[in-house]
């Protein structure tokens, strides 16, 4: 039976035991968001087991590109996305063997904790219950199992949690105002308290009084009515101050709601003498409490940019002790941090997470760098040394920052929601942003379902949030047909990017330069656009010690580029040759290019039509 407070467990007894170790780096890692509810429901045919076996035994079959519709009727699958749809943490354990042959290290897991019930909220960010796992995931054991099962394969475990806000779990009284023809009170925040009419019952009606629940004098309550941990349920646990209208108004956005999420009241203070309220000191425990669970390796902390960076240093700094305490030295937080990249990074020095999930400039830059429509150095500048941040060499980026360009939400595009694949020719050079993702700078993130070549697109997050595993809501508008294809060109190629990134230290933890091109061999300068597009080489350079590796796409969909291309001068000589290690044209592969004394050290280099290559 799972606690109800944190009164009722017992970490020193929890922590008896030999727990799987961090990571000695993190940019050394590949990882992969997933959302729990759209990944796998266990139900899949013709798939591989985590051993490799074919599976032959389930009834959901592969999608057929070339004979599967992909037209199911809109309105069924439209609403199929808005709620449950069945994936689970069983399902996920059977597919950690798809994971670990793509080169995956480690899994970036929605919310499981257990949401309020009479919502749908399978993204998981509404949470009721910080003790239990939400019964469509599965059940605390099954975390468990599958965190041990991924450890065996040399998969960390990386869970998403949120401590700003809780699920939607009480109701205010009408009171002052609310927005005109609403069916229920949603006061906006105004900087003063609302009245609150009750905690919510499971239906989602304020039935329950508003304070700590005594089980024998209001029975019925548990397990899915009002808030758990009990310590949740006391008076100043939440601010009740309403919903945030005004995104960037402080303190409106620190103390609002986050749409009908309740802000949580973490403490009061500056950073430096911030005193943490009792809802963060329990909270907190109920995080140390999951890591001695489950033997978790990782936060990813959502909505940083809410919290108070008191708050935010208070729990990093727990969470870091606590870990250390029983020999999990790199147990790894990164925080959502919207904002832009000098609140960022101003965060992460004044709070001490580890790293910051680059949500704002990254993914636009890698997205529309690749399909040719922005200058290279916007995207490599990101990660140069800069006067904004105070630090002397832009290395020390190399494992502060999360890089993606798909994910779960876009935030940076507004209503108009896209996956990479979603434009005409995306699918053409997806494989390119996932190859730019994961040999420069950063620890790459893969969003799920990209290196499938998802094409999820419309007004809402819904469309970002396909099912791998089919069921009523598909990517590409099928149903009932998975996606877990091994084949697939994609899945393939990246692979095998990735087993050259883990062999090269140099794609992992390098220095990284935008190169110089040339046409004639003279007349060298960065690649950059010309009028409204570019379609060039684009090379990069990573550099660690005294190796270099050199890689580079092309962003001209039609037909091959070369170009001279600058090396690093001092590292190699005239003569010289370097040797293709991958190439989306395999004839390339093994074949070498000579070293010319042009620029101080140059190659001629030629790079597939909408194509990705490394050289050493």
């Amino acid at each position: 039976m799972q606690p109800r407070a944190i009164s009722d467990i017992n970490l020193r007894q929890l922590t008896r035991r030999t727990f799987h170790p961090s990571p000695a780096a993190w940019e050394d890692q590949v990882l992969y968001f997933l959302m729990m509810d759209r990944f796998s429901d266990g139900k899949e045919d013709r798939f591989f087991d985590n051993a490799g076996n074919l599976v032959t035994s389930g009834h959901t079959p592969l999608f057929n590109f070339g004979t599967d519709p992909w037209n199911a009727p809109f309105n069924e699958w439209d609403a199929a996305g808005s709620v449950w749809c069945g994936g689970n943490l069983k399902g996920l354990k059977t597919k950690l063997g798809y994971l670990q042959r793509l080169g995956v290290t480690a899994v970036w897991i929605s919310p499981l904790f257990k949401q309020v019930a009479f919502q749908p909220t399978y993204h998981g960010y509404g949470v009721q219950n910080f003790l239990d796992i939400d019964p469509h995931f599965g059940t605390a054991e099954d975390l468990r199992d599958l965190v041990a099962a991924a450890h065996a394969l040399g998969i960390h475990v990386i869970l998403d949690i949120i401590i700003n806000h809780t699920g939607n779990v009480f109701s205010y009284a009408a009171d002052r105002y609310w927005d005109q023809g609403a069916t229920a009170p949603d006061p906006r925040w105004d900087g003063r308290p609302y009245q609150v009419a009750g905690f919510n019952d499971a239906t989602g009606q304020p039935t329950i009084p508003f304070g700590p629940i005594n089980d024998a004098t209001t029975p019925g309550v548990w397990p899915d009515g009002a808030v758990w941990p009990r310590e949740l349920q006391s008076s100043g646990v939440f601010s009740g101050l309403g919903r945030i209208s005004s995104w960037d108004n402080d303190p409106e956005f620190l103390q609002g709601d986050f749409f009908d999420l309740k802000d949580v009241h973490l403490g009061t203070g500056p950073t430096d003498d911030f005193g943490p309220s009792p809802a963060l000191e329990a909270l907190t425990a109920a995080y140390k409490y999951w890591i001695a669970y489950a033997d978790l390796d990782g936060y990813r902390v959502d909505t940083v940019k809410h919290m108070e960076k008191g708050a935010t240093r208070y729990f990093a700094s727990a969470i870091h002790e606590f870990a250390q305490s029983i020999g999990k030295e790199n147990f790894y937080l990164i925080g959502e941090i919207t904002g832009g990249r000098t609140r960022a990074f101003e965060t992460l020095e004044e709070t001490g997470l580890d790293a910051a999930l680059g949500i704002d400039d990254i993914p636009d830059k890698i997205e529309y760098l690749v399909k040719g429509y922005r200058n290279p150095s916007d995207y490599f500048s990101l990660f140069r040394n800069s006067m904004l941040v105070h630090k002397e060499s832009h290395v020390w980026f190399r494992n502060k920052v999360v890089t993606m360009f798909d994910d779960h939400d876009q935030v940076r595009k507004g209503g108009n929601k896209a996956r990479f694949c979603a434009g005409e020719d995306g699918w053409r050079v997806v494989l390119n942003a996932l190859a730019l993702n994961v040999t420069s700078m950063g620890i790459p993130c893969i969003y799920y379902g990209s290196e499938q070549s998802f094409n999820g697109a419309g007004g809402s997050d819904r469309y970002l949030r396909e099912c791998m595993f089919g069921g009523p809501f598909g990517s590409f508008r099928s149903r009932d047909r998975n996606f877990f294809h091994e084949q697939a060109f994609v899945y393939q190629e990246l692979a095998k990017i990735i087993a050259v990134r883990r062999n090269r230290i140099a794609l992992r933890r390098g220095r990284q330069y935008l190169r110089q091109i040339s046409g004639d061999g003279n007349n060298f300068g960065l690649p950059q656009m010309i009028g409204d597009q570019i379609r060039s080489v684009v090379p990069w350079s990573r550099l660690f010690d005294e190796s270099e590796v050199l890689c580079a796409i092309n962003t001209d969909y039609n037909q091959p580029t070369s170009a001279w291309v600058t090396i690093d001068n001092d590292l190699h000589q005239s003569g010289e040759q370097l040797t293709c290690l991958y190439s989306t044209d395999a004839a390339q592969i093994g074949t070498t290019i000579p070293v010319e004394a042009r620029n101080g050290k140059a190659v001629w280099l030629t790079v597939p039509a909408a194509g990705f290559v490394i050289y050493e």
